[in-house]
């Protein structure tokens, strides 16, 4: 019972220390823990490796270069991988993660990615099956030795999947949590990715570890999260940063305006359409409901208010939390395939949508948004080498609380923006 304020004061600071003691302690536990334990060593040549980037559509950047030395030496120690990738928005992660499940297949082991929506996963599949075909013969991972496993899987397919993860034809496996389930066994797990790891229970990431014996593991963040807080949160795990964009992207302009400013928005997007690019709407809400106050606009109302009176001359798909996975995949296939010109969305789109030929990112309600949540809808764009737009739409006046949305107009930094 502290007499003054003096003493609450010290009193709340002893106990804050306390827990960040123990947690300390608790993280630095399972490091021993995990390091006491072995792991198969994994290694390729220079030469194959060299051959292996080679072969890539483009240039590593040195932050893809510095994370691949990292995880080299990590796969090659005889102890298991521990290691958080952090790496902005667009920086190349999915690359770094496809090298190292190569250097796993040389050895005849194989890799599994766990993302936390079907939409992503089904993202990284395209992509790494785009990528081991751009390796070549010389790959070590074939592009029909990497599958897909979601709910949406059918019962056939997912015989043929167990059947070639057990007689070890599949080398990557790339899925939702349907990867921890029962009936899924790899013949010789060694490596496991985890995308978006706050998107996951810590016994989620067990289950998948457990499916092979003491396997690597890298998890992978876009959610930029301040060098010092990692270090606390995930003592436990090594610390990679990719912190370098590829070349030929183009930072991304960003502007607030004002809620009657919004003429100037659609004519943006009206112009950008005819150039044959697309276009993101973001709503903060899917309907509107007795309790959502006036001014809270809502994806459902605003996609058929937008296609009667704004752009009745184009076509505008709609996708949000409340729809079946397989009708979201549609509507998302159908965008990529600009079969939409603006689609109009909630935040289901945040993680790692990938829609190179769209250039506006309009988000209403900006400021209900959190800045990490904003750098996220924000990187949905910008992802080809074209010039890209994000327009932030607050719903209130409040200067207080639209001083986030500055914030993102002075920097497309995802760690500047974590320690602000």
């Amino acid at each position: 019972y502290p007499n003054n304020h003096d003493l609450l004061n010290s009193a709340r600071e002893r106990l804050a220390f306390d827990e960040f003691f123990l947690l300390q302690l608790v993280v630095l536990q399972q490091k021993k823990n995990r390091q006491s334990g072995d792991a198969a060593k994994y290694s390729v040549s220079e030469e194959s490796f060299d051959s292996l980037t080679s072969h890539l559509p483009y240039e590593l950047t040195n932050a893809q270069k510095n994370a691949l030395k990292d995880i080299r030496l990590d796969l090659n120690s005889g102890k298991p991988m521990n290691r958080l990738l952090q790496g902005d928005v667009g920086s190349g992660k999915t690359v770094v993660a496809a090298l190292a499940a190569s250097i796993i297949a040389s050895a005849n082991a194989q890799s599994a990615i766990m993302a936390p929506t079907s939409i992503l996963a089904e993202q990284h599949y395209q992509t790494l099956v785009k990528l081991t075909t751009a390796m070549g013969e010389s790959s070590p991972i074939q592009p029909d030795a990497v599958k897909l496993l979601t709910g949406d899987t059918s019962k056939a397919e997912r015989e043929l999947i167990n059947t070639g993860l057990q007689d070890g034809s599949v080398k990557l496996l790339i899925g939702t949590h349907a990867l921890i389930e029962d009936p899924v066994q790899f013949k010789n797990l060694q490596f496991v990715v985890i995308d978006e790891q706050h998107r996951f229970g810590v016994a989620q990431r067990a289950a998948l570890r457990q499916k092979g014996e003491t396997p690597h593991l890298l998890v992978m963040t876009a959610t930029p999260i301040p060098r010092s807080l990692a270090l606390t949160l995930y003592g436990d795990l090594d610390l990679s940063v990719m912190d370098e964009l590829p070349a030929g992207r183009q930072p991304i302009e960003t502007h607030v305006l004002h809620p009657l400013e919004r003429e100037r928005a659609y004519e943006m997007i009206h112009s950008q359409v005819k150039k044959g690019f697309q276009a993101f709407i973001i709503y903060p809400l899917i309907e509107k409901t007795e309790n959502s106050s006036e001014e809270v606009k809502a994806a459902v109302d605003e996609h058929d208010l937008l296609q009667k009176t704004i752009f009745p001359d184009l076509k505008l798909g709609l996708l949000h939390g409340r729809m079946k996975p397989d009708e979201k995949e549609a509507v998302m296939k159908q965008f990529r395939e600009k079969e939409f010109q603006v689609l109009i969305s909630t935040t289901v789109v945040e993680v790692g949508v990938d829609v190179p030929n769209a250039t506006i990112m309009l988000i209403e309600g900006a400021n209900r948004f959190g800045l990490a949540q904003l750098h996220q809808l924000r990187g949905r764009v910008g992802r080809g080498g074209n010039q890209s737009y994000c327009l932030l739409v607050p719903d209130t006046e409040d200067a207080l609380e639209n001083e986030r949305l500055v914030v993102m107009t002075e920097t497309n930094d995802g760690f500047v923006l974590a320690e602000k």
